[in-house]
């Protein structure tokens, strides 16, 4: 095993993008073992197209033990994930970078700091995932401590964590989607309002009854509709109700589609990590995001409500 040899281990396509992100920011050309799933080769060919930083895209099933056991530095997609933490116990890596993993990245800092538990928000854990999660967490503590742990990052974690952070040996690096930005295509002719698809349906969060009156309002005077990579074809059918709606399916990454965008978009969104991730992307369009917030949600039984924060994007 190389010692410092990097490999991407990515299970989203937003994780495969920050590892394209970290190549270009560190001059790197990386390997990627990518779970095997039609939107990570997907996006995979699209970052590839674009000029991506990667060697061998190797498809996995479960956990490429072979790929990781050759390679001492893990750019990690998934930090709480149980197969990361159990190949990180067996396998102890050299080096650890972690990479984003949606809005979770806030919540995994507050892990590494061990201001909360080595578990998924939200999430019941029990059995293996639940055993190894000390283990693997004193990995991580050692390799920090020597200086050999870090994130990569596109949030914002705040003064309190980022000292907090480096007193306990992690470096941390932001990056603003520039590589993405640089390489991107001019996006399609989407039209000027865009309004974001969601899988809080599918994760139970949010009713769909609730979810398409959002969609309704959001689209009241016409909108493109981009599907969330998980949304499902009843979802959809019922998004294809709403008029004035045109659905666009990309099978890509929001961030690759809108990445190339020179003209000011308004676009409409439930809180997700979109929420930081777009206002970079279109850094100096002049486009206007607004994330509304559920108030209520499936478990609760209440009618669906929402607030709306409006921000602009220099």
């Amino acid at each position: 095993m190389g010692r410092d040899d990097v490999l991407a281990w990515v299970e989203s396509p937003l994780q495969l993008l920050g590892a394209a992100e970290w190549a270009a920011a560190h001059g790197a050309t990386v390997p990627v073992a990518g779970r095997l799933t039609p939107q990570i080769s997907e996006t995979a060919d699209e970052l590839v197209a674009r000029g991506a930083r990667f060697a061998e895209l190797e498809p996995y099933l479960g956990i490429p033990w072979n790929m990781l056991s050759r390679h001492g530095h893990w750019l990690v997609g998934d930090g709480f994930s149980g197969q990361f933490r159990l190949a990180a116990a067996v396998l102890r890596p050299h080096r650890i970078t972690f990479l984003d993993d949606g809005a979770h990245a806030i919540a995994y800092a507050d892990t590494l700091l061990g201001r909360r538990e080595y578990a998924r928000p939200a999430v019941a854990e029990h059995g293996l995932t639940t055993a190894v999660a000390p283990f693997t967490a004193e990995i991580i503590r050692r390799r920090a401590a020597a200086r050999r742990a870090g994130m990569f990052t596109a949030f914002e974690l705040g003064a309190d964590r980022l000292d907090a952070l480096a007193d306990r040996g992690f470096g941390i690096r932001r990056h603003d989607f520039s590589w993405t930005r640089a390489t991107a295509p001019a996006t399609p002719d989407l039209g000027r309002r865009i309004v974001l698809g969601s899988a809080l349906p599918v994760d139970g969060r949010m009713l769909l009854v609730d979810y398409v009156r959002w969609v309704r309002d959001a689209a009241a005077e016409g909108a493109v509709y981009l599907p969330h990579r998980r949304e499902t074809q009843e979802q959809l059918d019922a998004v294809a109700t709403v008029s004035g709606m045109a659905i666009r399916e990309t099978r890509l990454p929001v961030e690759l589609v809108l990445a190339g965008a020179t003209e000011p978009l308004d676009i409409r969104t439930l809180a997700s990590s979109t929420t930081t991730t777009l206002p970079l992307v279109l850094t100096g369009t002049g486009s206007r995001l607004r994330t509304d917030t559920v108030r209520s949600s499936a478990r609760t039984g209440s009618a669906g409500t929402v607030s709306t924060q409006r921000a602009g994007v220099a």
